[in-house]
């Protein structure tokens, strides 16, 4: 959906990737209720809840002697078991295997028809272009991953930015104890950049300031970046070439 509907950008939108996102979003979000509902249907004891009533009990042997409104609120208790009415009594049982049945049929009725589905997809995919289907899943890929990258970017950037912004606080601090006790320029602490500081360094890119960091996130949003990595790919690389007092090239060395 994401992918939908931001702005154009850099990037054009490829329709058969947002097909193939929203069939896999959809996918996933109904593995889950189906496999609940299939579950429900083959366990049976919510179909006797709810249709219990339904069952005419003429059918079956045991009815308690009760007409009208009485037989109506029996048909309702059958789901509980525990009650006093069916004690010794099979009517129960037999409605509700009655009705586990119908509901077991339907919870194996839809279990096929998906099996089949999946044989039917199975057999006339060869018929379509595997070429396109490949790209549409490599791009789609791509674009998760993108954004998962992206996000543990930001989140090592902003790491980085909140202890930046910690240390100056501390630091601002200190100096506001030196002014009001000034001390000799020979006891004031050197500023020795180590490794890890260097490395913070080139995990901010440059971005110091929250103006900054909001530009960027806005044009990450509305102008990504277009998928083209040639000039990073293929670095110019720098040759230094030994030539004589004619010109000619004695030797290079990269």
């Amino acid at each position: 959906m994401e992918e939908w509907v931001r702005p154009m950008g850099k990037r054009t939108k490829n329709p058969a990737v947002v097909k193939f996102l929203l069939s896999s979003m959809m996918q996933r979000a109904l593995l889950a209720p189906m496999v609940w509902i299939l579950m429900t249907l083959l366990d049976g004891k919510c179909f006797i809840c709810a249709f219990s009533m339904n069952v005419d009990p003429k059918y079956f042997t045991g009815i308690p002697n009760s007409t009208g409104i009485e037989l109506i609120k029996i048909m309702a208790k059958v789901p509980c078991k525990e009650d006093i009415i069916f004690k010794n009594s099979s009517f129960r049982k037999a409605i509700s295997r009655y009705v586990r049945c119908y509901s077991q049929a339907i919870g194996w009725s839809i279990l096929l028809i998906f099996i089949l589905l999946g044989a039917v997809g199975r057999v006339i995919k060869p018929c379509f272009n595997h070429a396109t289907f490949l790209q549409t899943r490599y791009w789609s890929n791509y674009l998760d991953i993108e954004q998962k990258l992206f996000d543990e970017t930001c989140v090592l950037h902003a790491r980085d930015f909140a202890r930046k912004c910690v240390v100056q606080f501390f630091e601002s601090m200190r100096e506001d104890v030196t002014v009001r006790m000034p001390l000799s320029s020979a006891c004031r602490p050197s500023t020795i950049r180590n490794e890890y500081e260097e490395e913070e360094e080139e995990r901010l890119h440059g971005i110091t300031r929250q103006d900054q960091v909001d530009h960027l996130l806005q044009t990450w949003y509305e102008c990504k970046p277009e998928l083209d990595v040639t000039k990073m790919a293929y670095k110019p690389k720098v040759c230094i070439t030994w030539e004589d007092h004619n010109g000619k090239a004695l030797f290079s060395e990269v």
